[in-house]
């Protein structure tokens, strides 16, 4: 890895639900996926989510999110970046991951429990994520998620 990452946190200008914003963009090589994730994760040794949370739900999450999007959305395209918003709260944290692809349609995913599709690994990145976290959703291009974890 040649570049280091620099997160900027900030105190959120909305006020109110949100205590602070952090934002990070992500070269898209799978290298600096773990280097992401625990800068991100640092942020988050106490406050709205149990320590329990942070090291396994959020840490997951994240890094099958930022995969997905290096992989699959900018198809390691060393030109492109992702970028990762989260948005820290009394209630929840939520956190954005946008890619600069065409996107795709996640209903369209099959779930990987169906007979004739527990061999293949496609389609099993959703499933985690929905597993990991209390809400996703996507915007309408299908390029850019929000995980959702309430506090606790």
């Amino acid at each position: 890895m040649t570049t280091p990452l620099r997160l900027d946190v900030r105190r959120s200008a909305r006020g109110g639900e949100s205590d602070f914003e952090l934002s990070l963009d992500v070269p898209s090589d799978l290298d600096y996926v773990g280097p992401a994730v625990e800068l991100i994760a640092e942020r988050f040794s106490r406050g709205v989510l149990s320590p329990r949370r942070v090291r396994f739900n959020l840490r997951t999450a994240l890094a099958e999110a930022i995969a997905n999007a290096i992989a699959y959305g900018n198809h390691h395209d060393p030109r492109q970046v992702v970028q990762v918003r989260v948005e820290a709260g009394r209630q929840a944290v939520h956190i954005h991951v946008t890619d600069a692809g065409a996107g795709f349609d996640p209903a369209a995913v099959p779930d990987p429990r169906l007979p004739g599709r527990l061999e293949r690994e496609d389609g099993r990145g959703l499933f985690v994520l929905r597993s990991l976290v209390d809400h996703v959703a996507f915007n309408a291009a299908g390029n850019s998620i929000c995980l959702t974890l309430r506090a606790g």
